[in-house]
């Protein structure tokens, strides 16, 4: 069990640096099911900084349901180490009660059932009401958005991007990093930045290709308290390779750890007595660069989606995990004396919708940006029978509900889907509204493809993808989950090397085994090429839907880890 308090090390200063979590009083709270807004939200900590964490909410404004995955491995140093843990092994490590309102939040066991018991989360008029709160408690608290906020909504499709820089703007953020932003292309990007936004956008990762110097902020200040305390933004490093590089054609990427270092002392330098980055790296590349970049007090992680109770402690640098989709809004309270930070305090809050009142002013704003959409937004499409999710490294239904639309619709042997973690998630009887499907689909790349592939050059692309996935090393971890696949059966070994992780490929309506030398009609969406031609994936997953009526997707078994029979 992760103790309570006592974070940092014995060796590293224990005697004066501590940490604590607010994961006691509220694991409690929530197996009394008496959960209120006040206790979740919390009394002020006793520090004197506090940070506000906000990440990969992808433009979600509104309670959703988002079940957390069911698979969730982990390779190299990370292999069973948070956040590499799912179900019963999360919920022992953390003390965590079976059917509690944290086992809701937090697992995805009996996800439907607890769903409906709990309700929905996240909402971002609920979370202005937990921002308010904490700055009624500590008024000079420091609101921090990790980045994926102006894309995966019908809304920030339309208006590419504009509702959600606006409705953060009235937030109050201070500072934002990025990744899905670029998918706005660099036009866009910089008239945000230019005329838009009220916050600096940092990337001490983000370079220009032609001259090889930074091409964003790498870091912002703020004194609080008297307390100077260095904000550094590390946006995700792989832009170029996980989505399409002809968007920012100019600008060039990477985890930079000497750069990262550089800044880091840059800012001691100046006279920051805490530095905290601000990430998109995605979990383990922080794990990583915490161990190898000293100086670093606070990573506040994000890309990964991960939601984490408790800090993990790398060295003398705590990481912070605040989940996606508005389901969550961390708070970190420091205590900062004698020029360094001594301690640290952490509470991750989950937003209950229907615990936590909504603030009537964003409600108001939120609702001006979605008027235009209205009808589109509430069109109910069908209905589906199955729990709907995206999350997990092999499959989700939603995921299979898109290959079966790709398959039919486009007239397919084997579909290929890519494995993005961000989209909401639906209740078997919940109906299919146009706005699910865009928060499953909606980007700025949607066209759905038709072509044909080898079956080499099928199961090189899996091996591939399989690489970025499980590579021990993080900093080689360039993607999200496994491509999802229709029509195709494999099995994977995460433990083999590269080229050696996928077999047994199965063409599922012959049953018969993927042949090499012969071609296969793929369909698939989100390719990176440009000038990608075909309909837009919401269409052709419309068009699925309304000729079915009501769906309904059988528990995915095609593929499967290596071990398992």
């Amino acid at each position: 069990m992760i103790p309570r308090r006592h974070f940092l090390q014995a060796g590293l200063a224990a005697s004066a640096l501590w940490g604590t979590s607010g994961f006691g009083n509220w694991s409690r709270l929530a197996a009394q099911q008496s959960l209120t807004q006040e206790g979740l939200i919390g009394e002020s900590g006793s520090g004197n900084v506090t940070l506000i964490h906000i990440t990969d909410i992808h433009a979600q404004t509104q309670p959703i349901w988002f079940r957390e995955p069911s698979i969730n491995l982990g390779v190299g140093q990370a292999e069973g180490q948070p956040p590499h843990l799912t179900g019963k092994a999360f919920r022992q490590l953390y003390g965590i009660d079976d059917g509690s309102a944290l086992d809701y939040a937090l697992t995805y066991e009996d996800f439907t059932a607890l769903a409906r018991e709990y309700g929905r989360m996240g909402g971002l008029d609920r979370i202005a009401t937990v921002v308010k709160a904490i700055r009624a408690q500590s008024p000079e608290a420091i609101l921090l958005d990790g980045g994926d906020t102006w894309q995966g909504s019908l809304p920030a499709h339309r208006t590419q991007g504009a509702d959600m820089v606006h409705l953060f703007n009235a937030l109050g953020a201070e500072a934002m990093t990025s990744h899905w932003e670029f998918t706005l292309g660099i036009e866009r990007v910089t008239e945000i930045i230019e005329s838009e936004l009220q916050m600096p956008f940092l990337g001490a990762n983000i370079f220009d290709a032609m001259w090889d110097e930074p091409a964003y902020e790498a870091m912002t200040s703020f004194e609080r308290g008297g307390t100077k305390i260095a904000v550094i933004g590390q946006a995700f490093p792989y832009l170029p390779i996980a989505n399409p590089s002809w968007m920012f054609p100019d600008l060039s990427f990477g985890v930079r750890q000497e750069r990262m270092a550089s800044v880091v002392q840059e800012a001691r330098d100046g006279g920051a007595e805490v530095v905290v980055v601000l990430s998109h790296n995605g979990f383990d590349v922080d794990r990583k660069m915490a161990a190898d970049v000293p100086g670093i007090d606070v990573i506040l992680t994000g890309h990964t989606h991960d939601a984490l109770p408790e800090p993990v402690q790398i060295g003398e640098t705590f990481l912070i995990a605040s989940g996606s989709h508005g389901k969550f809004v961390s708070r970190v309270d420091l205590d900062v004396r004698d020029g360094r930070m001594q301690g640290l305090e952490h509470r991750l809050i989950p937003i209950f919708s229907d615990v936590i009142a909504p603030d009537p002013e964003m409600t108001a704003l939120v609702e001006e940006t979605r008027a235009p959409f209205k009808e589109e937004l509430t069109e109910e499409i069908g209905k589906t029978d199955s729990l709907l999710y995206r999350r997990g490294n092999f499959n989700g239904t939603w995921d299979d509900l898109i290959c079966d639309a790709l398959l039919e619709q486009r007239d397919a042997e084997i579909a290929l889907s890519p494995g993005f973690r961000w989209g909401a998630s639906l209740l078997p009887g919940d109906p299919i509204t146009r706005e699910d499907i865009f928060n499953a689909t909606a980007m700025s790349y949607p066209a759905a493809y038709r072509n044909e592939m080898s079956g080499e050059m099928l199961k090189i692309v899996l091996e591939d993808v399989a690489d970025n996935l499980f590579n021990p090393d993080p900093y080689y971890q360039q993607g999200g989950d496994m491509v999802r696949v229709g029509g195709l059966g494999y099995r994977i070994d995460i433990m083999q090397k590269q080229g050696d992780r996928i077999s047994d490929m199965v063409l599922l309506a012959s049953g018969e085994a993927i042949d090499p030398s012969r071609n296969y009609v793929i369909a698939g969406w989100a390719s990176v090429n440009e000038g990608t031609e075909g309909p837009p994936i919401w269409n052709v997953v419309e068009a699925h839907i309304r000729d079915r009526g009501t769906v309904s997707v059988a528990e995915n078994t095609t593929v499967a880890l290596k071990s398992e029979n």
